[in-house]
């Protein structure tokens, strides 16, 4: 099962102070928008998303269609495969993708603690 792109989306209390952490560790801004309180940074493989007031708890992310630098894959499994996939193996989905359209979409499991994971597919 291809999933695509992995990063790790933290809910963090002040974006300015979060950044300056992650500038420490060496990652630098790789997308997003500070002013509407979120920021993709990245170093070297490594992605986190840091989202201020977006959601309850940190969130596993993939992104079929994309590799680790956001650039288009020429073939991937398009997330409506995965999710049929994953309900055929009797995963329970949170919210899911609309299996009749194409394109963007999305789709929410969680693992056994309960951890949300994000499939979330851009083109």
């Amino acid at each position: 099962m291809e999933l695509g792109a992995f990063s790790v989306s933290l809910n963090v209390k002040d974006i300015h102070q979060s950044k300056a952490f992650y500038e420490d560790l060496g990652f630098q801004v790789f997308g997003g928008d500070i002013a509407q309180n979120w920021l993709i940074m990245k170093n070297e493989d490594s992605i986190i998303g840091l989202f201020q007031g977006m959601f309850e708890k940190n969130i596993l992310t993939f992104n079929p269609g994309w590799n680790q630098n956001a650039e288009s894959l020429d073939q991937f499994t398009d997330i409506r495969e995965l999710q049929k996939e994953l309900k055929a193996k009797g995963i329970k989905m949170i919210t899911e993708a609309d299996e009749s359209t194409e394109g963007p979409a999305s789709f929410i499991v969680e693992d056994p603690d309960g951890n949300p994971i994000l499939v979330d597919q851009h083109r």
